[in-house]
């Protein structure tokens, strides 16, 4: 099973940030660069979950809604990468998938500050 509690902190740091950020930092690109991190990790946990169906689009629910966007979207990678490394397995590839996604959270966490 893969240890996914590095990729929960690091989505729970960011979507924290996002959600006590003012609107003017959230509006200058904070918030869409938020929205474009909750949609790749949901996008990710959508082909885990469902291989072989097209991804579904996450919405743009507003600046103040893209810190949970992005805490949502992360706790259902995090809970694919779970089935996905119990599953037959594959826990070398859903872990190298974690730390993927860590690194994602981390780089979009530099680009908001």
């Amino acid at each position: 099973m893969p240890d996914v509690i590095p990729l929960l902190t690091a989505v729970e740091r960011l979507a924290d940030r996002l959600r006590a950020m003012p609107h003017s930092a959230l509006a200058r690109g904070a918030a869409a660069e938020g929205l474009e991190l909750a949609r790749e990790l949901a996008g990710r946990a959508q082909r885990l979950e469902f291989p072989g169906r097209a991804p579904r689009r996450l919405p743009d629910a507003g600046v103040f809604a893209v810190g949970d966007q992005l805490a949502v979207a992360g706790h259902d990678l995090a809970e694919a990468l779970r089935a996905a490394g119990g599953a037959g397995g594959a826990g070398g590839a859903a872990d190298d998938a974690a730390a993927e996604a860590v690194a994602l959270v981390e780089a979009a966490e530099l680009r908001t500050r």
